[in-house]
């Protein structure tokens, strides 16, 4: 048997559910999922949207190559970015029957292979790993003759990982600032000093950071072929997940890992990537069938979590957006139920905007949505707070996203050292008396400060009781889960079950609303979803000044809507605090959608003060449905070929000649305006008029790109043109009257 290099999974022994036979796991999946789950070799590039299933289709695959006998557990290793979606994707895998299949972050895997081959390749033992290098970069800054506050270590120690991913050194650090005009937090020269001096304190105490793991993992599979040969020969079939945010060094590795050779099956979305000032990058995503133009392409646009309503809205944010992750964007189609509008409020002040949100929460939680379904999501930490206090007055229970992992709790830690205890004694005093496992798992709590009813207030105090209220429901859906399946649910079976959660970081849901940031909430999900907030300064943030970072700001906010599954607010306050002046402005990525920025009238809304739209507007409005291909009539979900309406790989029909004029008459008006071609129409827009040839305003209007404005300014000259005639003097056109900004077409 060959050695796994990667260890032992903690699955391989657990008792789960029976296998499936191979016919059985492609059961329940719609067609996009089944032609992932069997595309079985590689290169396959996945694109799914936000809501539809990617999780569940690549796990799929996984587990329906084992059990066809096409892969080989042992020879599958899934990737990801962190150890939830990690130890979601390992619980997954169990349940179908692929044990022995590994799922681990980059660094997990990397650092597993580079403690087995430094021995080998370096010799001596592996350097120790530094957990935390704030510490060091703060010495290295002193050394390197820096006062540095410590407010700004962390961004100081960011840089240095940002160009560690990105593969820059030291000494080009302050030529690449420059190149991708990144504003660095101080003069970069003094950082590149720094990063030079934290490299060399490093390597003089014989430590490395998880930036060097991925690094000197790559290093020795580029300097020893003998043992990339040994890594290729283990491992055979790659799983990426969320590919839009690899960066150049995990890109770098994964070449390593793959050799050329290997079946590669990708998954993501350019649409949420939302971690470039980490260096993530959406390139490799997008150009996948460049690098593999043999690759299979699928791609997931049905949204099996949200409703037309909020599918509407994340459709319509991207519909806005530019640059080249845009030309890609995915068209969701909600296969829910209709549900209530999102809805949109104005307050006052910041105050007045928290307690109204936690008003609305306590309404929620009387209509019988529970407090783990509902999340409040903000674009930094720093916004919290006010949140914190306004649920804790109405006594609402919470949990703050990003804290310590559940398991990782010293009280989590306390209490299953407890219970196992209790389980290996048998006939524990504690338990004596408690009628079913509940009730045991209760009363050994008990001795560690658990009661029935939590405590007043909020803080350290009711974290820690909330995590003991958890593990006293997780005992009682395990006990229902095991009469069900009529076994026997005792103690040692329920610390068993514990401990396998914690091997695969499945932690049970603390029974509190969820405050988050926009970023920590990638990956999850809610019945209701109150965005808050967004205002101009804070969403866009102040310091996104470049056209990407402005369209990473609203990457971040599509992220936000697409959380929500049936319940949507999106709000924002006038000024910080009460009685302040009223400077803010909404966030101007809902301009347009948001009923009250157009011509729709603003309801007013009793109460708080708040000024609600859209609440109560028309059932009868029609949801944009999907655009087929006018050849083949396939569903479109690609920008470009949405503006076609044909799909790229289908014929064109288009005037060739009449494309060429419309060309020459596009640069003709972009010099009189001093503006880039594009701001007067798009090449795809100019291919979806020389395919249509439109004869008249009403078939111009509907081409994709034409809006109201361009149409009144453009049709009559565009309309000459197809019909075969030169257009009419345009000298009168007014070259300041549309700039870049006014497009009302992607770039």
């Amino acid at each position: 048997m060959q050695e796994d290099l990667l260890g032992g999974d903690p699955y391989d022994s657990y008792a789960g559910a029976a296998p499936l036979g191979a016919d059985a796991v492609l059961a329940g999946l719609d067609p996009e999922q089944r032609a992932v789950a069997t595309a079985l070799h590689g290169p396959v590039c996945v694109l799914a949207g936000a809501g539809t299933g990617k999780t569940r289709a690549i796990t799929h695959r996984i587990a329906y190559g084992v059990r066809s006998g096409v892969y080989q557990p042992q020879q599958v290793l899934a990737v990801t970015f962190t150890a939830r979606a990690a130890g979601e994707m390992r619980g997954r895998l169990r349940q179908l029957g692929a044990e022995g299949v590994q799922a681990r972050t980059f660094h997990s895997a990397a650092l597993r292979q580079l403690q087995y081959f430094w021995p080998r390749a370096i010799g001596g033992e592996v350097p120790r790993l530094l957990e935390r290098k704030v510490q060091l970069v703060a010495e290295a800054a002193g050394r390197s003759g820096l006062r540095v506050q410590r407010t700004e270590l962390r961004d100081l120690t960011s840089e240095i990982e940002w160009a560690k991913v990105t593969q820059i050194v030291p000494d080009d650090y302050p030529a690449a600032v420059v190149k991708t005009g990144r504003e660095a937090p101080r003069d970069p020269a003094e950082i590149a000093r720094v990063y030079a001096t934290y490299e060399q304190t490093k390597r003089d105490r014989g430590v490395i950071d998880f930036e060097d793991v991925l690094l000197l993992t790559a290093a020795i599979l580029e300097d020893r072929p003998e043992i990339a040969d040994r890594v290729r020969a283990q491992y055979r079939h790659f799983t990426v997940d969320e590919y839009q945010d690899v960066s150049p060094l995990q890109q770098r590795l994964l070449d390593q890992w793959t050799g050329g050779g290997a079946s590669l099956c990708v998954v993501g979305d350019a649409s949420q990537t939302i971690y470039s000032f980490t260096g993530a990058t959406p390139d490799y995503l997008l150009n996948f069938r460049t690098r593999h133009p043999e690759a299979t392409v699928v791609k997931l646009v049905r949204d099996y979590r949200s409703t037309p309503q909020v599918v509407h809205l994340a459709n319509g944010l991207l519909a806005k957006a530019r640059g080249q992750a845009a030309q890609h964007r995915l068209e969701l189609i909600s296969q829910r139920e209709a549900g209530p509008e999102p809805v949109y409020v104005e307050y006052a002040d910041e105050p007045t905007e928290a307690e109204s949100t936690a008003a609305e929460i306590r309404k929620l939680l009387a209509q019988g949505i529970r407090a783990s379904e509902i999340a409040v999501l903000f674009r930094t930490n720093g916004q919290s707070e006010v949140y914190e206090q306004a649920l804790a007055d109405l006594g609402i229970s919470y949990q703050l996203k990003g804290a310590e992992r559940f398991f990782e709790r010293p009280e989590v830690r306390d209490s299953v050292m407890l219970l196992r205890g209790a389980a290996r004694a048998g006939s524990d005093p504690l338990t004596a008396d408690a009628p079913d496992l509940a009730g045991q798992v209760r009363a050994v709590l008990a001795s560690r400060g658990f009661t029935p009813d939590p405590p007043a207030g909020s803080g350290t105090v009711r974290e820690r009781w909330e995590s003991l209220a958890a593990l006293v429901r997780l005992a009682e859906e395990f006990e229902a889960a095991r009469r069900a399946a009529a076994e026997a649910a005792d103690l040692a079976a329920y610390v068993a079950e514990l401990d396998a959660r914690a091997a695969a970081q499945h932690a049970p849901a603390v029974e509190g609303v969820t405050l988050a940031s926009l970023h920590a909430a990638k990956g999850l999900e809610w019945d209701a979803v109150f965005l808050v907030g967004l205002t101009e300064g804070t969403l866009p943030i102040i310091y996104a000044k470049t056209d990407e970072q402005i369209e990473e700001e609203r990457r971040l906010l599509y992220v936000g809507v697409t959380r929500a599954r049936l319940h949507l607010s999106l709000s924002w306050a006038l000024s910080r605090s009460p009685g302040g002046r009223a400077s803010r402005k909404p966030t101007r990525f809902l301009d347009g959608l948001r009923p009250g920025s157009s011509s729709s009238v603003p309801r007013a809304r009793g109460g708080r003060g708040g000024v609600e739209y859209g609440a109560e507007r028309s059932a009868a409005r029609k949801v944009r449905g999907p655009v087929k291909c006018r050849v083949c009539d396939k569903t479109l979900t690609e920008a470009v070929e949405r503006k076609l309406r044909r799909c790229e790989s289908c014929p064109s029909s288009m005037d060739e000649a009449l494309f060429e004029r419309l060309r020459e008459w596009r640069a003709r008006q972009a010099k009189k305006q001093g503006a880039p071609a594009y701001v007067v129409f798009t090449d795809a827009t100019l291919m979806a008029i020389a395919e249509d040839v439109p004869s008249n305003e009403r078939e111009l209007a509907v081409i994709s790109g034409v809006g109201a404005m361009k149409l009144d300014k453009y049709g009559a000259a565009v309309l000459s043109l197809c019909a075969g005639e030169e257009p009419a003097d345009e000298s009168e056109a007014d070259p300041q009257g549309e700039t870049q900004g006014e497009s009302d077409e992607p770039a």
